[in-house]
């Protein structure tokens, strides 16, 4: 039987509930920070769509609430209809942003490739919120995950030396500060990569290249590949990332938003000065404990 539960996000958005509020609703805000397409007249319409959103070749969003602090939505996502809301609280600096969706599959059932476009939610949501904490403070958005491609590659500019870029993405202790996700890492030629750490995933992916400041590439179990490339010019980084050696029929979209998210993260770790964290609870269906741990 297939194992249905709640998402549940919560982050701390740099701007008032006034202010996220109109980020929410404005549909020329929505599709710079969320979908590709996007058309708001509340409290009748609230819709988006296009390569940027699961499932997203037509809008398939249905307005349930509208308030002033809370939206929510029926969205149908492969003929299943979830129920998403959203609700902003006052919070010290800031908006407390609470995300929570229903009907999400497993983790487990992500993991088969069998979920369809409700695995992809997850990721898609933790990429768009980290997007909207950008949007809000004037910041360059990172690239969206386009559910429309065979190809998982994008590339960004962080403002650090491509050293200390490269040691926060094989240094575990660092991964894991701006991830937020517990990782053991060997960083040399032949070591080994895994999420949640080696008592979780005691083979991990396998460093195949591994030069410091450089590039380095990750090979999974099931032949997929992970590589990053760092140039560096006037003290930043140009940092290009790829996923191959996947069947293109059916690209492992969750975990290439995981990753777009991650990078935003890497990116906000890098260029604010008083960085913190954004993430006060990420909760999915059947994650395995012990994978995240966000330092709120």
């Amino acid at each position: 039987m297939t194992e249905l539960s709640e998402l549940r996000l919560r982050a701390v958005l740099p701007a008032p509930p006034e202010a996220v509020h109109a980020a929410l609703t404005d549909a020329a805000a929505l599709r710079v920070w969320l979908a590709e397409h996007a058309e708001v007249a509340l409290p009748d319409r609230y819709e988006f769509w296009g390569r940027y959103t699961p499932d997203g070749a037509e809008p398939h969003q249905r307005v349930l609430h509208a308030g002033e602090r809370t939206l929510r939505l029926a969205w149908t996502l492969g003929g299943v209809e979830t129920t998403v809301e959203l609700t902003l609280t006052e919070n010290a600096g800031g908006t407390l942003l609470t995300l929570t969706q229903s009907d999400v599959p497993s983790f487990a059932e992500i993991l088969t490739d069998k979920a369809g476009p409700r695995g992809e939610l997850q990721t898609f949501w933790s990429l768009s919120i980290a997007n909207l904490a950008d949007y809000l403070s004037g910041r360059e958005l990172t690239p969206k995950c386009d559910y429309t491609s065979p190809r998982l590659s994008a590339s960004v500019v962080i403002d650090a030396a491509p050293e200390a870029v490269f040691d926060s993405l094989t240094q575990p202790e660092q991964f894991h500060k701006w991830f937020g996700a517990n990782v053991d890492i060997e960083p040399y030629v032949g070591g080994r990569f895994a999420m949640g750490g080696f008592d979780l995933d005691p083979g991990g992916a396998k460093f195949v290249e591994f030069e410091p400041g450089h590039k380095a590439t990750l090979l999974f179990a099931d032949g997929e590949t992970d590589s990053w490339e760092l140039d560096g010019s006037d003290g930043k980084t140009r940092l290009t990332f790829m996923h191959s050696g996947f069947d293109v029929d059916n690209p492992p979209y969750p975990g290439w938003a995981g990753w777009l998210g991650g990078i935003a993260a890497l990116r906000r770790y890098h260029e604010l000065p008083r960085w913190r964290t954004i993430w006060r609870e990420v909760e999915a269906p059947g994650m395995p404990a012990g994978m995240l741990s966000l330092d709120a």
